[in-house]
């Protein structure tokens, strides 16, 4: 099992399993969203929030989170496997 990252309110996800980390601007990443949805294969992590990155994950699952990709991207790469609490 890879590391779990913090992704906002509470929730965390394994690195090993995410394949891209996204902005949910364009259009191409709505309309996946929006399939996903209505798949049931999306899950928000947003708390009722702005979503601001989508997290692809391996069994075609999308992860929702109010945190911008930036910052999961940088707590993705941290070195040492140590968890962010904040």
């Amino acid at each position: 099992m890879g590391r779990l990252i913090h992704i906002g309110f509470g929730n965390v996800v394994n690195t090993g399993k995410i394949i891209a980390i996204v902005s949910p601007d364009s259009a191409p990443v709505k309309r996946m969203v929006q399939k996903a949805k209505e798949t049931g294969m999306a899950i928000d992590a947003t708390q009722g929030r702005k979503t601001k990155a989508v997290l692809v994950m391996e069994n075609s699952q999308i992860v929702l989170s109010a945190l911008l990709p930036e910052t999961i991207s940088g707590r993705a790469q941290t070195e040492g496997g140590q968890t962010d609490e904040s």
